[in-house]
């Protein structure tokens, strides 16, 4: 067994799981991994084929690929949300203390597998099917981080109008005038 680090070691006396926690630990529980590993393994490649890196686990990369379905991320947000997030990267079985997270080309590679040889739709078929068993429902989610582009207020185009796009907005107690940035 690994000595934990401090990357996943918990200091906060305090610390309350989050929703996110909470969905990950109970996908964790209700995905047959091992079977949906199986399905993908006669198409993954072993380290003996490749040449230069060695391929990242396999059941690692499809825990990456269901984040990024589950959350809606790009290949280079997984990458950041799993930098940035204590329950992604505990969910793909990442110790930050000991290993770095997949970069977003090798998230894009596996990816490409899966639709070079129709495999998620299958894969994530079978994965609804269980979810509803277990009285859960699958459907997409967002991180949204909303950004403000400030504009002033007398901002007028060519043809002497206001921006369309541009509208006032309240972020707390403010009020802004702007257009927002959804990332």
């Amino acid at each position: 067994m690994k000595e934990p680090t401090l990357a996943n070691n918990d200091f906060e006396q305090y610390r309350k799981p989050t929703r996110r926690e909470k969905f990950l630990t109970e996908m964790n529980k209700v995905v047959p991994w091992a079977d949906l590993v199986a399905v993908i393994e006669p198409y993954y490649p072993e380290a003996t084929k490749v040449g230069g890196r060695p391929p990242v686990g396999l059941e690692r990369m499809l825990r990456i690929h269901c984040l990024q379905l589950w959350f809606n991320l790009s290949d280079p947000a997984v990458e950041e949300a799993l930098y940035d997030s204590r329950a992604m990267s505990s969910f793909a079985g990442i110790d930050l203390g000991r290993e770095p997270v997949s970069d977003e080309t090798t998230v894009m590679r596996f990816r490409h597998l899966l639709e070079e040889h129709k495999l998620g739709a299958k894969i994530f078929e079978e994965v609804g099917r269980l979810l509803q068993r277990h009285g859960l429902r699958l459907s997409k989610g967002t991180i949204v981080d909303a950004t403000i582009i400030a504009a002033p207020c007398s901002t007028k185009n060519a043809d002497g109008e206001r921006d369309p796009e541009m509208h006032q907005t309240k972020k707390g107690q403010q009020c802004y005038f702007g257009m927002k940035m959804h990332f």
